[in-house]
Formats: structure tokens, sequence, C-alpha cells
């Protein structure tokens, strides 16, 4: 399908992954993308890619756990494009264990990244947004925000509050700012390789055989923010086929 998606839109966790394969699709429609990671080496190979390709995109090496870092995204994108229309929070991390092991630095790590992560993208973007009169945030919750699995409680509850936050950005918004929650199942991408603890990371192995590309999250993602601005595409569950849970 051929879309003119004419938006600027900032995807964080954008060196690999949904975030890199989102960049890539979107700015073949036409969107101005703004691609926020720490690795900024893979961020320029995007970059690079995109504008072979006819695109526009900048590199922004930032870390979302700082909101410095992502106001500086914000207002970069402000500048360089003159608005902020759609905001991506998808960076995250997984290193997934017992809650017995009492991993209190990967605990840590996972609600720095994977909630205050999202709580700096939405308070960098949101004023933007709001003077603007229009915007999108579209955030990254997963399956394990709506069940809870065995050596995941950390990083559920992290993705739990991920759609609740989302649900209440929604409702506080009076329609000036749409809000999709996609929460994906098992996704081919860097996420597996978080994961710490290598008795769950075996016991893991089975979904990461059947994950599904990473294409097919970002089609979810253009499916929700090439929507009339009438509509708001809340809340999207996508996995792979073979994914019962």
């Amino acid at each position: 399908m051929s879309i003119e998606l004419n938006q600027v839109i900032v995807i964080t966790g954008a060196s690999s992954g949904i975030g890199y394969a989102t960049a890539r699709m979107l700015a073949k429609d036409g969107a101005k993308i703004v691609a926020v990671a720490r690795r900024k080496s893979r961020l320029d190979k995007l970059v690079e890619g995109i504008e072979a390709s006819g695109g526009q995109a900048i590199a922004i090496e930032a870390d979302v756990t700082s909101y410095e870092d992502m106001q500086r995204a914000a207002n970069t994108a402000k500048e360089i494009y003159g608005r902020l229309n759609v905001w991506v929070n998808n960076a995250g991390v997984m290193p997934l264990a017992p809650v017995e092991m009492n991993k209190i630095d990967e605990w840590n790590w996972m609600v720095d990244v994977n909630i205050k992560g999202v709580l700096n993208g939405v308070a960098a973007a949101q004023p933007i947004m709001r003077l603007q009169g229009a915007g999108q945030f579209v955030n990254i919750s997963s399956v394990a925000g709506h069940y809870v699995y065995k050596g995941c409680a950390v990083y559920c509850a992290t993705k739990f509050a991920v759609r609740a936050f989302s649900e209440g950005i929604r409702m506080e918004s009076d329609g000036t700012i749409r809000v999709t929650n996609i929460s994906p199942g098992a996704t081919k991408s860097d996420l597996f390789e978080t994961i710490s603890e290598p008795k769950i990371k075996e016991d893991f192995k089975g979904l990461s055989d059947i994950s599904i590309d990473a294409d097919a999250v970002a089609r979810a993602i253009r499916f929700a923010v090439t929507q009339p601005v009438d509509v708001d595409i809340n809340e999207i569950i996508i996995r792979p086929a073979k994914q019962d849970l």
C-alpha cells in the first residue's frame, strides 16, 4: 500500500529491532525520522540508508533514562523540521531472572529504561504537541504487559506500567493527543540478548525460534499513525501465530 506520510516522527531505540525497522518503513512512506538511541554508529548507518533511498532522517545519540536527553531530542525535531507529530517510545531491556535472585541492579535498569524512559519521552514531547494542538504517542509495551510469566515478574511489571500510563495519557488528552499502546509477542530483536540468566534464556529459546520479524510490528505502528486525526487506535496486540500466550 502506498502512503504519503508527511509527519515528523521521533523513534527511541532506533538503532536495532523494532525501532530500526519502523524508521526505515515510515521514512519510505515520506515521514521525517528523528532516530534516537545510544549507539550512534548504528544510527548513522540507519540514516545513511534512509537518505540513500530518498528519505529524510537525523540521528540523535541520547539515553532515554535522561529527561534532558529526551528534551534535547524533542527540541531538535521541532527546530529542524518545524513540528513533532509522533513520538514512538520503543527503547526497552529484558534481563529476566527469578525474583528470588534479587538482581536489584537489573530491576533498576528495567525500571529506568522501560518505565522512566517512556515517562521522559512523554514529558519531553507533550508540551510541543499541546502547543501544536495535536500529536500522537506510540508506546511499545509487550504481551508481558497482559500476562505474567515465571521468571519475568519485574519485566512484566514494567510493561503493565506502560499500558496503564498509555491509558492514563489517553484519558487526560481531551482528544488533543492520540495514544497507541502496542504489545508485541516474540519478535526478532536484540531484546533476547539482554536476558542474563542462562536457565531463563534457555527456557525462552522456543519463543526466539518462532519470533516474527520486526517489520511485522513496524506495520502495526504504521497502521496506527496513518489513521485520520479523529481516529485513535488505542491497543494492538501482535504475536507469532504459534505463540499461545
